[in-house]
């Protein structure tokens, strides 16, 4: 045994002394013998740029595919080699190796039956042979997993499993499972992707929960980490709001985690199951893994924006109806033109300076063009269930264009439930946005349960949460409903813990959807 993996070195150095010759950066599709597999197994390798020039050591991610995909697939389709060599020239990373196996259709585990122990192939040959073969930094700290769909999978299952060998993991659009989703899905594409793997293909309901399947689901593992291995967990999962099945499972799991107090990142962006998703998280997963490798907390998203002294240059407006003050901001344009405009009702609680400070990021867009102009009012506070009565009023005296579709409202925090809940009760704006929501998971489901997507045809939700909030699972289950009603909606999940500045740095976003959404 030891001389056929002695050969295999042997070998894979040769082959690798060869290409070293030519200087080559990325090599596709190399072979490594597996004694465990009794097969070879392919995988590719991006090296750092410097890598023949220099006589370091580097870090080492292993970069996992998708079901149906192989080796070659970060290079075709993830652009693995033009985004890594863009950040380092940007210096947002350091360098490293990057190693990418083919995964075949394993989902990066060992087979119930044992029949193809391919992770046992993964820890115990591939990740020593990479070690040999290439100037790697051997330990815990230094290697990383990536993967998407499947590939997300096994990133997060290695990394659960094998704390002590890999530091740091990013999934993206991980393909899991609940229990439930488990036990209901249809019969062939359980044989098909799961059976085969962690129980008898044929097997339904919960008979599909096989203890071997539980060895195997995150659902199973997390609440089963002693403090110890929690503390070493060092996660970043990424998931598209477009998912259908993926926007449940990762969702729950973001929820189990939290609950657990399990460190993590979580983020939903807008997108789909596609590599133009996955891609466009490169930039920040590599920025997790980089800040990782040098041991160092994580430095933040890219994308957050911290706004601050802005100064209000729009003119305001301020009346009262039924002794209640409502205050609105209107484009600077508004003294010289007879035209109307969009509204924007902002329901939140506020403070002059805040006002002034959405309005002034406002003027900022539409500006620059980033977005249309539009009115916006401030409505006071508890006056949300009582806006349909006065909405005429408010609107004489505005030159608001008429009729629902140049209508939207924004609610904020505590005022983000009954701002929801009037949305559904009557079409009277065209959108709804609700950020850093103070949701609460039975209430919102209440609100949101005599929904349809018919009555959705042309009003949407658009959801900002903060992946650190307090109502994380109130924001993820309104995500869900909405997505297992098939109706159409816009959700995103933002670092942080929410607040004022919070909400300003994803504000440019909800802008420019809803004043979209004004427009045919």
């Amino acid at each position: 045994m030891k001389k056929s993996i002695l050969l295999g070195i042997i070998s894979c150095l040769l082959i690798c002394n060869s290409y070293s010759q030519k200087e080559l950066r990325i090599m596709e599709s190399l072979n490594m013998p597996s004694r465990i597999l009794n097969q070879d197994v392919h995988f590719s390798v991006c090296l750092p740029k410097n890598y023949y020039a220099e006589n370091q050591t580097y870090p080492v991610v292993y970069l996992l595919h998708g079901l149906g995909d192989d080796e070659t697939s970060w290079l075709e389709y993830g652009r693995i080699s033009q985004y890594y060599d863009q950040l380092i020239d940007e210096k947002e990373v350091v360098p490293m190796i990057f190693v990418m196996p083919d995964g075949y259709r394993t989902y990066y585990v060992n087979d119930y039956k044992g029949s193809f122990l391919y992770q046992d192939m993964f820890v115990n040959e591939l990740v020593p042979y990479i070690d040999s073969v290439f100037r790697t930094i051997r330990d815990r700290q230094h290697r990383a997993l990536m993967g998407y769909s499947m590939g997300g999978f096994g990133a997060l299952n290695l990394h659960l499993k094998y704390p002590k060998i890999f530091g740091a993991t990013v999934p993206l659009s991980i393909s899991v499972r609940t229990d439930e989703q488990y036990k209901l899905e249809d019969a062939s594409e359980w044989n098909d992707q799961w059976g085969r793997l962690f129980g008898e293909p044929g097997f339904l309901g919960s008979n599909r929960i096989t203890p071997y399947y539980q060895q195997n689901s995150p659902f199973h593992i997390l609440p089963q980490l002693s403090a110890n291995v929690s503390s070493m967990l060092n996660i970043y999962i990424d998931n598209g709001d477009k998912e259908q099945t993926l926007c449940r499972s990762n969702e729950e799991l973001h929820i189990l985690m939290q609950n657990l107090k399990i460190p993590h990142q979580f983020r939903v962006r807008d997108g789909d199951h596609s590599f133009r998703y996955w891609c466009s998280a490169l930039p920040n997963a590599l920025r997790f893994i980089s800040d990782a490798f040098e041991g160092k907390p994580y430095r933040g998203d890219i994308s957050l924006k911290k706004i601050v002294n802005l100064s209000a240059k729009n003119p305001s407006i301020s009346f009262s109806i039924n002794k209640q003050e409502y205050i609105a901001y209107v484009p600077e344009e508004y003294s010289f033109t007879n035209r109307l405009y969009p509204v924007i009702y902002f329901a939140g609680n506020f403070n002059s300076s805040e006002r002034k400070s959405i309005a002034s990021f406002i003027n900022q867009e539409i500006n620059t063009n980033a977005a249309a102009p539009v009115i916006l009012v401030f409505l006071p506070r508890n006056s949300i269930s009582g806006l349909a009565a006065v909405l005429p009023e408010i609107e004489t005296n505005l030159r608001i264009r008429k009729g629902y579709r140049f209508r939207a409202l924004a609610g904020y925090q505590d005022d983000a439930i009954e701002s929801c809940r009037l949305f559904v009760d009557a079409p009277l704006f065209r959108t709804c946005c609700i950020s850093d929501g103070y949701l609460q998971k039975d209430r919102i489901a209440n609100v949101l349960s005599k929904t349809t997507a018919d009555q959705f045809n042309r009003m949407m939700f658009y959801i900002d949460a903060p992946d650190k909030g307090n109502y994380y699972e109130g924001n993820g289950n309104a995500h869900i409903i909405l997505r297992t009603k098939e109706i159409p909606h816009e959700y995103r999940v933002r670092e942080g813990d929410g607040g004022f500045e919070w909400y300003l740095a994803g504000l440019s976003d909800i802008i420019n959807y809803t004043t979209n959404r004004f427009h045919k």
